[in-house]
């Protein structure tokens, strides 16, 4: 997912890298949305989108779509937000049968095209992965993905045993991209 995550952490307590010495914000493809359906005659489709706010998928100009499994790069001509979401008109795409053969594709950018957060700002892509420890130093597992609930922003993160962890700044004590690690004020047996 794409969304951010920051409380103003300062640089020290955050421990943030300068954002090109990182590998996790090379070229790797970044899903930002999938292709949910088909709208009027023009080829049109309707997209469903994970960026916060909903809009943001619209920023980008060319995006990748995921068919087949393989990523193909698009030129988004046109787009808007209305009540019900966000509609895309594609290049090349001419025809609703033609837009028919791309819902359920994923959307995606290149994570160097998205632009840098600030300092204690987070996108949830680049956290995904990373080794999770309690304040203690025992190792909870990995990042595995992160959920949004009624309640709020939850951590999911996979080890021995599973682990949701709410995504609070009471709970984050480090995030560390340089190591690959961010340490919560969590326990392994909770």
């Amino acid at each position: 997912m794409c969304a951010f995550w920051g409380f103003g952490l300062s640089d020290e307590s955050a421990n943030v890298p300068e954002p090109a010495r990182d590998e996790r914000t090379s070229d790797r493809i970044v899903t930002l949305g999938k292709i949910a359906g088909t709208f009027g005659v023009r080829g049109w489709i309707k997209v469903r989108s994970f960026t916060d706010p909903t809009a943001n998928i619209l920023d980008y100009a060319r995006w990748r779509i995921r068919r087949g499994g393989e990523w193909s790069p698009v030129t988004v001509e046109e787009g808007r937000l209305t009540g019900k979401g966000v509609l895309a008109k594609l290049a090349g795409i001419e025809t609703p049968e033609e837009a028919r053969l791309y819902v359920g594709a994923e959307i995606g950018v290149l994570r160097s095209e998205m632009p840098e957060p600030a300092p204690g700002e987070y996108y949830w892509s680049d956290l995904e992965g990373l080794e999770a420890r309690g304040r203690d130093g025992e190792v909870l597992g990995r990042v595995d993905h992160f959920r949004t609930t009624p309640a709020g922003d939850i951590v999911v993160v996979r080890g021995e045993r599973e682990h949701w962890i709410p995504f609070v700044k009471d709970r984050i004590v480090k995030v560390d991209l340089a190591v690959g690690r961010i340490v919560f004020d969590w326990a392994a047996d909770w």
